[in-house]
């Protein structure tokens, strides 16, 4: 469904719960970096969690993580450490840790919540872990791996 509804998924990005965006520029990451972000998650021990309540922003639908706050606390230590960074570029109060599934204008939106919805309804909720972050980045326009980062178990 991604692939069809949004349009970062035919880029290269994965489905993916955003933990901070924007972050250092690819060619700012070392390995002092690295080790900032290690130490800014080392108290957050890796979780499970469930993606079942399909909600929606005017031209974006997506999933919620359940619990949602272990992500939002892995933003809030990142963003301590790198506080020139704030989520969203500050555009958004708050934290709403999210899975998209469908970007673009209201009408896509509209539809593919509706789909959305009744996959969601028929299936069972999507179960997930969360082990590692993985930095990505699109400096050749298209999205690529770039470091992985396990959160201690």
């Amino acid at each position: 469904m991604r692939l069809r509804y949004d349009p970062t998924a035919a880029l290269g990005v994965p489905a993916h719960i955003t933990i901070l965006v924007p972050f250092v520029p690819p060619e700012r990451v070392t390995a002092k970096v690295l080790r900032t972000v290690e130490q800014a998650i080392a108290d957050i021990h890796a979780f499970e969690f469930t993606l079942s309540a399909v909600c929606r922003w005017p031209e974006t639908v997506y999933l919620t993580p359940d619990p949602a706050e272990p992500f939002a606390a892995l933003t809030r230590s990142i963003v301590r450490h790198f506080p020139q960074f704030p989520p969203y570029g500050g555009r958004h109060a708050g934290i709403i840790p999210h899975l998209t599934v469908a970007d673009g204008d209201a009408r896509v939106a509209q539809t593919a919540e509706a789909k959305l919805r009744t996959r969601i309804r028929v299936a069972r909720p999507v179960r997930g872990f969360c082990s590692e972050l993985e930095l990505i980045e699109n400096s050749s326009g298209r999205w690529k791996p770039m470091h992985v980062i396990r959160l201690p178990s």
